[in-house]
């Protein structure tokens, strides 16, 4: 009787929830200010407003019902234009590119591209207790991406997914919750929503109910973000103009890094960084772990101080790197713990989150007992803010921030705008934007380098350089890396790299796995080998094969660099990733969006990692058109899956006919980089008659860059027929200091005959026998490699090459 009494309660509780759930709210009222509408309904009010032509913010508020400020949102970069217009039981609010139908009775929106539906409430808005959030229909067809870091696949319907950021020591082939949880779905149909709420919640992509998205959370904003746009590079570009551009970062930062966790004192910092020298490795950075501000791993976190009997010349170590171009990056964290040096500091600044009695909130976890900085109180920005300023003052060049999900976050910890569970997934986010604001309020005349394992929809803005976390140093650990990446790179967290070789764990050294990780570096945002110090992440300390091997990795890595810098400029002109999935290939065939086995680097490259040993071939499903093997030069046709040969010393990696890939001398550091000396690689075929590439160049410093226009664009253009080749080299930008006056430019076309003559201008080039007899002004045929190679001087006008 007692079972069945209490079925009976429960039973009826559900049905109280459900029909508060499907009780219908019924349109009032509207007033519309310039592109903002405001609804009136008997349970709720509405602002809808657009901010960008293709994307409208929706807010609902319910009477008692806690707001907090938006996390997602950048400052608009127009004011836009919206009209309205009304039908008896409907209103219709569009802009340029994006219609919101808005049904009376029942109230519920809808929205358009063109007469397209993308995207349809289903119950829409739902708010009851400690619940909130949203739901809409999806279409049979549609295949959904997007939340964020996860190991479940590229097609993420069908999954149930936590929204609360958390760390996965030791991942490997599945994660369901990961370090950097993004509340934005993007779907097959061309439409991308985005949830501005930073609560603890979870999103549900047709799991519980096939045909629902739903999205919910145990507090936060009440607010979501609708994009749509004809193509997937359209629609990203929509996500970044509302949440945020990338800043460039330093041009240092596509240099080859030196880090492990870590190193324990100046003296063997100072060892590794000459080790790269003598064994000929370029370097740019050297990352120091927590072992800079105390002896172990536990009880020091907090102290953020040099611990000078390990580092007793930290400023002359920094000033000593800095001169050889090795730029030197510090890890630190949010937590204080209570035995630390500056614990009574931090309680006396009020700088710490709270406990409920008002005072400075502690807990233990792995490093010891600690409290937390509040990053959203002016109190906890203050004090943190001034470490940082002491930190600079060292000549500290680039920030690691670690453990900001926050690792561990009480939820009875009490921050100035909200609880733990409000605000937990915003923290990082909130905590590179004060570094951010603070790096250049304090040097403004030099880009921040910020790297962070947690963050929220926008962090992109504050430069953030987001890496993959603990990885197991495994090949399952390297295996679901690409997948991270794309992902990421989807919702504007174009700079999502992994620990190069792997994290966690591992005994013994597998040469191997080792090798074809950093291999895929090479074609990764960020170049950093980190790892567990038992097996040394450091390629230099390894023996001779594998230090040959990737010696001639890292350097292609500093060769590329004005097409990687390129990219770079790409995503933070247009939010464009630099990693892309294949399935922007070919929208219209949806399969492609599962593949994570190979991925496109920028326009130019199609790279297939190896995640298995022994392996001499991998399978690559090719885009249309054709494809150069990038070390052998054989042509493969598009529209075909190949196997492409691979052995220890080759990474798969083509390069598709019609590329230009501008490239230059290795240095030792990016601090003596420069473009004077110019290797232009022209990859022709005879099915591509038109092609078209650009190279960005700037000072690699200057925040503003872009925004004052001094930098350089090279553009380059190509034109066959029968049997001319023309090629255009132009340039456009306001210039920037030190850039080259005169570039001396090698011109390589690849798979193209002798021709009878090489035209600059008018002028004939003279034939010579040998590239060792290249000299601007003539050119020789590599008969071997059916190469053309062209040398001539380039001043800033205009130049025209013809092969007839």
């Amino acid at each position: 009787m007692y079972i069945q009494k209490k079925i009976k309660t429960v039973l009826v509780f559900f049905l109280l929830l459900a029909s508060h759930f499907v009780q219908a709210a019924i349109y009032q009222s509207h007033h519309l200010q310039g592109n903002q509408l405001q609804l009136q309904t008997d349970e709720y009010s509405v602002v809808l407003s657009f901010k960008s032509e293709g994307s409208v913010e929706v807010v609902y508020q319910k009477a008692g019902l806690k707001q907090l400020p938006s996390f997602a949102l950048a400052a608009p970069e127009q004011q836009l234009a919206a009209t309205l217009s009304e039908q008896p039981q409907q209103l219709e609010f569009a802009s340029k590119d994006l219609k919101v139908r808005i049904d009376k009775a029942p109230f519920r929106l809808s929205y358009y591209r063109g007469n397209e539906l993308v995207l349809a409430e289903e119950q829409g808005f739902f708010a009851h207790e400690t619940l909130r959030g949203f739901r809409f229909a999806l279409q049979d067809d549609e295949k959904l991406l997007g939340t964020g870091q996860r190991v479940v696949g590229m097609d993420r319907r069908g999954q149930r997914l936590p929204l609360y950021n958390k760390a996965s020591y030791g991942y490997t082939t599945e994660a369901q919750q990961m370090y950097f949880g993004l509340p934005a779905v993007l779907s097959s149909k061309k439409y991308l929503v985005l949830f501005d709420n930073s609560a603890s919640g979870f999103v549900d992509l047709g799991k519980t109910e096939k045909d629902v998205l739903q999205f919910e959370a145990a507090a936060g904003r009440t607010s979501y973000i609708v994009m749509a746009a004809a193509t997937y590079p359209k629609l990203i570009e929509q996500y970044v103009t509302v949440t945020g551009k990338q800043p460039l970062p330093p041009r240092w930062a596509f240099g080859n890094f030196a880090s492990r966790f870590g190193y324990r004192t100046e003296a063997e910092t100072r060892a590794i960084v000459d080790k790269f020298a003598s064994e000929d490795f370029p370097l740019d950075a050297v990352v120091l772990d927590l072992y800079w501000f105390g002896p172990d791993i536990q009880g020091h976190m907090g102290n953020l101080a040099w611990d000078k009997k390990a580092f007793p010349n930290p400023k002359g170590m920094i000033s000593d790197f800095k001169a050889k171009g090795v730029n030197t990056i510090l890890i630190t964290e949010p937590f204080v713990l209570s035995t630390s040096k500056r614990w009574d500091e931090a309680v006396q600044a009020n700088a710490l989150a709270q406990d409920l009695a008002g005072k400075a909130k502690t807990f233990d976890f792995y490093f010891g007992n600690t409290g937390l900085v509040d990053v959203f109180s002016t109190q906890g920005t203050a004090w943190f803010e001034g470490i940082y300023n002491e930190l600079a003052d060292y000549g500290v060049a680039g920030w690691w921030g670690d453990l900001g999900e926050p690792e561990v976050h009480p939820s009875d910890t009490i921050h100035s705008i909200g609880t733990a569970d409000e605000i937990h997934n915003a923290y990082g986010h909130r905590w590179a934007e004060l570094l951010y604001q603070n790096r250049l309020a304090q040097q403004p005349t030099q880009r921040p380098m910020i790297m962070m394992r947690s963050g929220f929809a926008g962090s992109q803005r504050f430069g953030m350089i987001p890496w993959t976390g603990d990885v197991s140093r495994s090949w399952d650990g390297l295996k679901p890396q690409v997948e991270l990446s794309l992902q990421m790179g989807l919702l504007g967290m174009a700079y999502t790299h992994s620990d190069l070789g792997g994290f966690a764990g591992g005994e013994v050294f597998d040469k191997e796995m080792y090798i074809r990780w950093l291999q895929y570096g090479v074609f990764q945002p960020v170049y950093r080998p980190h790892a567990q110090e038992q097996i040394a992440p450091e390629p230099v300390l390894h023996d001779k094969e594998t230090k040959d091997i990737l010696r001639e990795y890292v350097k292609l890595r500093y060769r590329m660099l004005p097409y990687n810098y390129t990219l770079a400029y790409q995503n933070s002109s247009t939010g464009m990733p630099l990693m892309r999935p294949l399935f922007f290939e070919n929208e219209a065939d949806t399969s492609l969006i599962a593949n994570k086995d190979s991925y496109l680097w920028g326009d130019a490259f199609l790279v297939t990692p190896v995640t298995a040993a022994g392996v001499k071939s991998v399978s690559v499903k090719l885009p249309q058109g054709a494809w150069f093997d990038y070390w052998t030069g054989k042509v493969y046709q598009g529209g075909q899956t190949i196997q492409q040969p691979t052995d220890l010393t080759t990474l798969p990696v083509l390069v598709r006919a019609g590329s230009f890939v501008p490239m230059v001398p290795v240095v030792q550091s990016l601090k003596d980089y420069s473009s004077r000396q110019l290797e232009l690689h022209y990859y022709h075929d005879q099915s591509v008659t038109t092609a078209r590439g650009q190279m960005y160049e700037d000072d690699g410093v200057s925040p503003d860059a872009l925004q004052s226009r001094q930098y350089e664009l090279l553009s380059f253009s190509a034109m066959a027929n029968h049997n001319n080749l023309t090629l255009e080299l132009n340039r456009t930008g306001l210039g920037y200091a030190g850039m080259p006056k005169q570039r001396e430019v090698t011109l390589v076309v690849h798979q193209w005959g002798k021709p009878a003559k090489v035209l600059v201008g008018s002028q004939s080039l003279k034939w010579v026998n040998s590239e060792s007899e290249l000299v601007a002004g003539a050119a020789w045929f590599d008969e071997a490699k059916q190469q053309v190679r062209v040398k001539l001087n380039w001043e800033q006008v205009k130049l025209k090459v013809a092969l007839q």
